[in-house]
This record gives structure tokens, C-alpha cells and sequence, in this order.
């Protein structure tokens, strides 16, 4: 047996913000402590003040790294979403967040990095390594990537174009990728509102897919980007039934 030695993080003298902007971040027993207050105090709210509801709970992979990918029309989207996974799986959830917007002040990278465990996604200039960075999370098991292919919150509310990156993402990967529609987010806070409101709030899981029979490429991307598409809008459809 090797001798147990002690290795300080590599991190250790840099500020809490620098540290926060990292990415991967070190273990921090303060930060993880705070994001699972934070998620309950969360889960409480969404419950009481926007009646979420979660619908297809049972689709979601019990082990192994996984993919979910949804509409984004609010930042409600995220945390509705992440209120649907267990407690103790939060500090290996990842939803990727646009590095220019949450990354750039203190205080938003705080809440983005604490609260969120948000991954900092370049949309503008470093795509191609962004992308690299989201590949070697999920060769980890037992991590999960939260992806919003839209690569912004809708104004109107309605799904936009998917950006190809998600599909560069998956194809030839064999991991289960997840479509979820976040229905009533945009009501309940749009972007152009500062607050949200008490709107109700539904979440709808759907089926796994996979796309490893997919060979990586601007067409195999394409076909992703349509096929999860496709399979949000029907979702929504759903929701629109109930």
C-alpha cells in the first residue's frame, strides 16, 4: 500500500471568483454545502410560488453520464430542470452556460458556479474547445452535460433554430440523450422581465435517444439537431394537451 500524502488544489492561492471561473472547478466542501442549501430552498419555491410539476421522471437514467437537452425561454429552465434529479447527483450535473453572460461579473459567477454548477460554454469564439471540454465531462461516469441547443432564451417563448453544436456533441457517442420542454417558463419570468412571476411551471421528460451509429460530421449534426428538435416540439405538444 502506498503511503497516503496530502496534495493542496491546485487552485489554493488563487481569489474565490478565479477559482469559481475555473473549469474543472477543485472539491470544495463550502461550495457543495451552499449549492445543496440553495437547491432546497429552490425545490421549495418552485413547488409553492410555480406549482412545478415533473412528468416523465422515470426516463432518466439511474447510472452512467448522460445528456439532457431542452427549450430555453427562461432561467427557470434550469433550475426546474435540475429540481427533477436526485439531491446528491447535483454536484456532477452540468448545465453548459454562455461564458460571456454568467461568467463575466462576481456576482452572476456565483450564482452560476455555486448554485448551478454551471460549465462555461465560449458561444462565440471558442466553440471547438468548449465542445472538447464537454466531451471529456462525459467520458467521466456518472456525470450528466444540461445542454440548451437554442444557445439563448427565446424572446417570444417559441423553440428556435437548434445550433449545430449539439450535434457535433453526440454524434458517434453512445450515451442516452434526453429531450426535455420546460412548458410555462416563459410566462413565469421571460427574459425581458427582471422578476419572476407566479405562473404554473411543468417540466416533460421524455424518452431516451442515442446516436452512435452516427458517424461525426456536418450531416450526422444536422440530423441530431432536427431528430431532438423534433422530439421537444412534440413534447410541448403534449403539454399543450393537458
Amino acid at each position: 500500500m502506498e503511503p497516503w500524502h496530502y496534495d493542496t488544489a491546485e487552485d489554493i492561492e488563487a481569489s474565490l471568483v478565479e477559482r469559481l471561473r475555473r473549469f474543472p472547478r477543485e472539491p470544495d466542501i463550502l461550495v457543495y454545502s451552499a449549492r445543496l442549501a440553495a437547491a432546497a430552498i429552490l425545490r421549495a419555491w418552485l413547488k409553492v410560488y410555480h406549482r412545478l410539476r415533473i412528468v416523465g421522471r422515470e426516463n432518466l437514467p439511474r447510472e452512467g453520464s448522460f445528456v439532457l437537452v431542452a427549450n430555453h425561454a427562461s432561467h427557470l429552465d434550469a433550475l426546474s430542470i435540475l429540481a427533477a434529479l436526485p439531491m446528491g447527483s447535483l454536484h456532477r450535473v452540468f448545465p453548459a452556460a454562455a461564458k460571456d453572460f454568467f461568467f463575466v461579473s462576481p456576482p452572476r459567477t456565483a450564482v452560476a458556479a455555486v448554485v448551478v454548477n454551471a460549465l462555461p460554454f465560449d458561444r462565440e469564439t471558442n466553440i471547438r474547445q468548449s465542445l472538447n471540454l464537454c466531451r471529456q465531462l462525459l467520458d467521466n461516469p456518472g456525470n450528466v452535460l444540461l445542454i440548451f441547443p437554442e444557445g439563448t432564451r427565446s424572446m417570444t417563448g417559441r423553440l428556435g433554430d437548434f445550433k449545430p453544436g449539439v450535434g457535433l456533441l453526440l454524434a458517434g457517442v453512445d450515451l442516452p440523450v434526453v429531450p426535455c420542454y420546460v412548458a410555462g417558463a416563459f410566462e413565469a419570468w421571460p427574459k425581458a422581465k427582471r422578476f419572476p412571476r407566479p405562473r404554473r411551471v411543468r417540466l416533460l421528460i421524455g424518452e431516451p435517444r442515442r446516436y452512435a451509429e452516427l458517424k461525426r460530421g456536418k450531416e450526422a449534426a444536422l440530423a441530431i439537431c432536427h431528430d431532438l428538435r423534433d422530439a421537444i416540439v412534440a413534447l410541448g405538444e403534449h403539454a399543450g394537451r393537458r
